[in-house]
Formats: structure tokens, C-alpha cells, sequence
């Protein structure tokens, strides 16, 4: 699937783990032969440490369980992380996502600190962590290290569970000058202040302009959130970000769940990218983004994993559409005439809005890019005898796991017939992480 539509017989030529030619059509040559070949997906949204409690947060605790009871299972979970187990949980979750189609994660990363708040030596060991787990797992990373000071709208305190999270903006910077260090290849760097809840204008003054690149901040994902906003300021959370000037292209709001149909158009308007992870939006009870609406308006999209209750791109596009079918009692919505597919559509959206948020050469098979790229597996019982935008389809919506063959990041394929190269290793080391985590 090349920029311009599906060909056939396409070779692609790299060098450095980026791609400096692709010729369709062209004559068999002394190369690496694979079938139905994809741009890789980016992950455009991750908190790897919550892989350790995905699916053991879910037994009711009172008489209404919501995302701000969850956050206390959550915090607990924080309590128990170190360097040594954080790493090992994101590299399971680096190789869960290369085994299912992602080929770049974006870490949105708060974990900075001990319990009581107290630093590691080097201060950075937690955001270190995850490039180690990169660099064993293989994947494309941006490590989008979180601002967090407050514990509500502009200025409140926080709670004693968010200790491991709070940095003042000096320090803040200060940790990510030492990081920028570690950029290459396949790490990026990238800002991200948590969400209006955690940070003051000030703050998002000072990331604005310390930046050219990718900015990721948590937008109206609760109707509380939303109502806290509205009060404390006057404007809903969105409506603020454009009226102090916050929203343009290098913007990726996530979940950006709750908007009006003014903030639709001028956060679409804006270039900004609509983070959207529609398992974890299922999970928490957020609510549905308002895909029609941001699509007529122009809006770029992509997927992330969020809090690792689904770890598959396919299934989280899968989710985006299905959930406004129950919404709106209606099919194909992700689809329109020009574009009949609506996995394909939804597809193609996310490669273009995910490379954009990750702030990486990522999204395409084309010159240029970093050579990222899955293979999808041609005798697997939902792809029979399918082609093009309908094998997409297929993936996205049939009943079967195991469709991604091979996965390829930077040229080196890290996946071949379905499994991590080092799925044993890795899966051993999360076995002992989870074992001090839940003893």
C-alpha cells in the first residue's frame, strides 16, 4: 500500500533503515520477498506502565465505579513500579504491539518518581526505562516525557497518589534538555503537559515556546474535567486551548471526547491532531468521540492503546466505528463515496495523523521515510482471496486474531511468522516485573 494506492510487484530499496527508492512493477530481484505489505501503525498514545493492571481493574469497589475510582487502583499500581520492572512491562508491551501491527509507540510518560515522590539517581531512570525496553523490543519510540503539577484546574493540590508524577516547569525543562541526548533514529522526543487538570497557563506558555515539535496534552476526556473547566474559567476545555492559542498543528489532543461543535471546527480547523483510543474511552466510560463531525471538518486522527486493555490497531479502529454505529444506528461511518471502505479510510487517516503526532519520518511506504512496515498474512482464513482496500476491511473487521505476519522497524524485522524474535526473553522478564508488582 504505497501513497498513491496498492501496487503490485514493488520493490523497495533502503539503506540505514530508511527507504531511498520504491518501484512498482518491477522485474524479480535478489531481495527479501513479502506479501500484502503495509505502512507499520503508530502508536500514538501509551502509558506502558498500566500494561501491569490492564484487565485486573475491573471489579466494582462501590455503588458507582468511574474513571476517578480507577485512578486509585491506578495509583496503587504506581506505588509498586521501579526502573527494572517498568522496563520490563513496556518491553511486553513493545512486542505485544509489533506482533499486532504497531511499529512506533508514543510514550506519554508520568512516572517519574518514587512513591513519596523523592527522585532516582540519575533523575531520568524512569524515562530511561523506556527507551531500554525500545531498544530490546526493537519498536520506534517518542518519548513524550508529562509535565504534571496539579491536581485540578489551574492550581489545585495534588494527591498524595500523584506524587511520582509532579515536576516544577524548570525541572521539567531541565529533564528534558539531559533526554534530548538520547534522540536517534528511532527515538524522538517530544512535550507533553498532562491536561488542563495538571498544568497552568504559565506552563503551557513555557512548552509552547521551548518547541517546534509534537505537543500531546490530555483534552476533555471526562465530563467532570469538562465542568471543572467550565467553572473555574468559563470556557470548556477545548474552547480555552483555542481562545488563548494552544491548537494548531503541533497539537495532538487526546481523547478530545467531549467537544462542542464550535470546538470541533476550530480544534479540526486548527490542524491539531484527535488522539483517539477508543478501548480505553470504552473502558473508563468516557463516551464516544464525534468521529462524522470531526471528519467533515477536515480533522487529522490517529489510535493509541492508552491503558493497554487492547493492545491491536486494527481492533481500535474497529472500535472507533462500531461505537458510532451504536451511537448513530447506522454503518460505514468512517466511509464516504470517494472512499466506500471505511477500514481502509480509517486506516490511511491514522498512518498520516500518528506520523505527524510522533513527530517521526513515519506513515508511508515512500522515500524517505524510516523503513517501518507490517506484512499481513495472505492465507489467514479472513483474507482469502481478498485485495486492496477490502483486505483492510477484512483485518479491521472479521472475527480472527494472528493476521500480521512479519513487522519491520528501521529495516530490521523484528516480528517473523507471527512472534517476536525475542518473545521468550521478554515474556520471562514481565513474568518476574509482574511477580514483584502483584507479590
Amino acid at each position: 500500500m504505497l501513497p498513491d494506492g496498492w501496487r503490485d510487484d514493488v520493490l523497495i530499496e533502503t539503506a540505514n533503515g530508511f527507504i531511498t527508492r520504491v518501484t512498482p512493477a518491477a522485474p524479480p530481484a535478489d531481495a527479501t520477498r513479502l506479501d500484502l505489505l503495509l505502512p507499520g501503525m503508530p502508536n500514538l498514545h501509551s502509558h506502558a506502565f498500566q500494561r501491569a493492571m490492564a484487565g485486573r481493574a475491573e471489579r466494582r469497589s462501590i455503588a458507582r465505579d468511574t474513571f476517578w475510582t480507577w485512578r486509585e487502583a491506578m495509583y496503587a499500581v504506581v506505588a509498586r513500579m521501579t526502573p527494572a520492572s517498568q522496563q520490563a512491562v513496556a518491553a511486553m508491551l513493545h512486542a505485544e504491539c509489533l506482533e499486532r501491527g504497531y511499529t512506533h509507540i508514543c510514550e506519554f510518560h508520568y512516572l517519574h518518581h518514587r512513591p513519596d515522590g523523592t527522585r532516582y539517581a540519575p533523575h531520568e531512570a524512569m524515562a530511561e526505562s523506556h527507551i531500554a525496553a525500545a531498544e530490546q523490543s526493537g519498536i520506534g519510540l517518542t518519548l513524550l516525557p508529562s509535565l504534571y503539577r496539579h491536581g485540578g484546574i489551574f492550581g489545585a493540590d495534588p494527591v498524595p497518589g500523584q506524587r511520582p508524577f509532579l515536576h516544577d516547569a524548570e525541572d521539567y525543562l531541565a529533564l528534558m534538555q539531559r533526554l534530548s541526548a538520547r534522540t536517534g533514529p528511532l527515538v524522538a522526543l517530544a512535550y507533553s503537559p498532562h491536561s488542563l487538570r495538571a498544568v497552568t497557563p504559565a506552563m503551557l506558555r513555557a512548552i509552547a515556546d521551548a518547541t517546534t515539535g509534537p505537543i500531546h496534552m490530555h483534552l476533555a476526556e471526562q465530563r467532570r474535567e469538562v465542568e471543572e473547566c467550565a467553572a473555574a474559567t468559563g470556557l470548556t476545555p477545548g474552547a480555552w486551548m483555542l481562545e488563548h492559542g494552544f491548537a494548531d498543528a503541533r497539537w495532538c489532543f487526546i481523547h478530545s471526547t467531549h467537544l462542542t461543535d464550535a470546538e470541533v471546527a476550530g480544534l479540526a480547523a486548527s490542524g491539531a491532531v484527535a488522539g483517539l483510543c477508543p478501548h480505553t474511552e470504552a473502558s473508563l466510560g468516557d463516551g464516544v468521540f464525534r468521529l462524522p463531525d470531526w471528519l467533515a471538518a477536515g480533522g487529522a486522527l490517529g489510535v493509541g492503546s492508552d491503558s493497554q486493555v487492547c493492545v491491536d490497531p486494527a481492533q481500535e479502529l474497529r472500535q472507533l466505528e462500531t461505537s458510532q454505529r451504536l451511537k448513530l444506528e447506522a454503518r460505514s461511518i468512517g466511509a464516504e463515496e470517494a472512499t466506500p471502505h471505511p477500514g481502509a479510510r480509517l486506516y490511511r487517516a491514522a498512518l498520516a495523523g500518528g506520523a505527524r503526532a510522533a513527530g517521526a519520518p513515519i506513515g508511508a511506504i515512500a522515500p524517505g521515510a524510516r523503513c517501518d512496515m507490517i506484512e499481513l498474512d495472505r492465507n489467514h482464513p479472513d483474507l482469502l482471496g481478498l485485495k486492496r482496500d477490502a483486505v483492510l476491511d477484512a483485518w479491521i473487521f472479521g472475527p480472527g486474531r494472528g493476521h500480521i505476519r512479519s513487522s519491520i522497524v528501521g529495516g530490521r524485522m523484528v516480528v517473523r511468522d507471527g512472534e517476536h524474535i525475542h518473545a521468550r526473553a521478554i515474556r520471562d522478564g514481565f513474568a518476574r516485573a509482574m511477580k514483584e508488582i502483584w507479590p
